[in-house]
């Protein structure tokens, strides 16, 4: 299997472990040095909807996911945006 595939694998079920999730894509994936950074999006049950007992809806957040060479996550931190386009001057 490709390492990028077995990094992609080994993010979405850390975050599939780690918050309360089933439905999380990964939409950026370099390699830096000897570690993957990473970027996921996640669809997650909006807090303040359910902290009112109103119905449940779906927000999507991102998160930045860094992976070492072993694939064990070195950090992951939820963005409060994320937009594709500054990356493409890379």
């Amino acid at each position: 299997m490709s390492k990028i595939i077995s990094v992609r694998n080994a993010v979405i079920k850390f975050l599939k472990e780690n918050i309360k999730t089933t439905e999380v894509t990964v939409i950026r994936i370099e390699k830096v040095g000897e570690t993957w950074k990473t970027v996921a999006e996640v669809y997650e049950d909006d807090s303040f909807l359910k902290s009112m007992n109103l119905p449940p809806k779906k927000i999507r957040l991102f998160y930045a996911v860094v992976v070492d060479a072993e694939l064990e996550v070195l950090s992951f931190t939820r963005l409060s945006t994320y937009d594709d386009s500054e990356n493409e001057n890379n």
